[in-house]
């Protein structure tokens, strides 16, 4: 770990808008970042920076968002994700962030993540899946 998990922690991430990230539903000529997409990395942003400042064996899960898209990136842009860490009340992070393109700001948000022991989370799955499938894991 760099240094302890606190508030203030900040980070900035650029993604380029290749195919996969946009959508295809209005054809070719209308394609643009997907919200989904747009949600999946800034979900990584937050993990990624909560991943240097938490101890070996540990990980994190999302557990809430809220995210206003307010602008179209087009395929062959970059965005630019900033998050920053809002508060930290135990394994319960909070961050908020922006995301940028050359033009403008596209997005902007919040999203709370919990940290949680890998081995443990694994071990707890492996028992829902016991019992949603009668015990045949």
């Amino acid at each position: 770990m760099s240094e302890a998990l606190r508030t203030g922690l900040t980070s900035t991430r650029r993604v380029e808008i290749d195919v996969g990230r946009t959508i295809s539903f209005m054809g070719d000529e209308c394609r643009v970042y997907a919200t989904p997409k747009l949600l999946y990395d800034v979900e990584f942003a937050c993990r990624d920076l909560l991943i240097e400042h938490i101890e070996t064996g540990k990980d994190s899960v999302g557990t809430r968002v809220e995210l206003d898209h307010l602008g179209a990136t087009l395929l062959g842009m970059w965005v630019e994700i900033t998050v920053t860490v809002t508060e930290v009340k135990g394994a319960a992070v909070t961050f908020e962030f922006t995301a940028r393109d050359a033009v403008e700001e596209v997005a902007r948000g919040k999203h709370n993540r919990f940290i949680v022991g890998v081995e443990k989370t694994a071990q707890r799955l492996k028992a829902k899946l016991a019992k949603a499938t009668g015990g045949a894991a």
